[in-house]
């Protein structure tokens, strides 16, 4: 099997998922439209309100997108089918890096969704403010990405769901996708330690002109190498029992 015919396999087997569609997709959007319609014209964070909304449902979808690879890689290690990949052509990189591309296409498909019902209620920003914004959030991803690959190689089938729906809720909560939980404090200081906290923050940055500040590239940094590592000998460690 080639990475090609695996890749489109990884996509078509995703968008049938019913679940995936509830948390990546369908759940952002609604509630989006619910709570950002009627407040389209307050500000929040010194923003308007539709714009931060739309990049908390946004982070919330997205994070749900690429943690949900590593749904699949528990799925696959439940019947063996991991091990069957191995006999083939496909190698270790290729197979990690299929499930990160899918989970990317599918929350490229929810920031679309995302970005459509805002500037349907009026959300309104220059080419450059839209393509920072979006930038802001793919780089954000990359940390969940590699915490999907690890969850994927640790956890049971079984406990997967759970742990992805409680994992995304709680760092989405942390992270002010729905709100600032703090506007500052000790609490304030410790949510600003989360990759939730950066991705959300998107929107004000690109709002604002220019992307994060310092801290925020270093913390979205570390958490992208620790959990990279995690990732790496998560993997390590399963391939090694078979």
């Amino acid at each position: 099997m080639n990475i090609s015919t695996y890749t489109r396999y990884e996509i078509l087997r995703t968008v049938r998922n019913t679940r995936f569609f509830l948390f990546s997709l369908v759940f952002p959007l609604v509630l989006f439209l619910l709570v950002a319609g009627p407040n389209r014209h307050a500000q929040l964070g010194g923003i308007p309100f539709p714009v931060y909304y739309m990049s908390g449902m946004a982070a919330w979808g997205t994070m749900a997108a690429v943690i949900a690879g590593g749904g699949r890689i528990a799925a696959e290690r439940a019947v063996g089918w991991n091990r069957q990949l191995r006999l083939t052509p496909l190698a270790p990189r290729a197979y990690i890096g299929t499930k990160v591309l899918t989970g990317y296409v599918m929350a490229l498909a929810s920031i679309v969704l995302l970005y459509s019902a805002g500037t349907s209620i009026g959300v309104r920003l220059s080419v450059a403010r839209w393509a920072t914004m979006t930038a802001l959030l793919l780089l954000g991803l990359v940390p969940f990405a590699a915490m999907g690959i690890a969850l994927g190689h640790v956890l049971t089938v079984e406990s997967m769901g759970p742990a992805m729906g409680g994992i995304t809720s709680l760092l989405a909560l942390l992270g002010g996708a729905w709100g600032p939980i703090a506007d500052g404090g000790a609490l304030h200081r410790v949510v600003q330690l989360l990759p939730s906290y950066w991705l959300v923050q998107a929107a004000k940055s690109a709002v604002n002109g220019g992307g994060w500040p310092a801290r925020g590239w270093l913390i979205m940094a570390g958490w992208t190498i620790a959990l990279t590592s995690l990732a790496v000998r998560a993997y390590r460690r399963d391939t090694e029992r078979v």
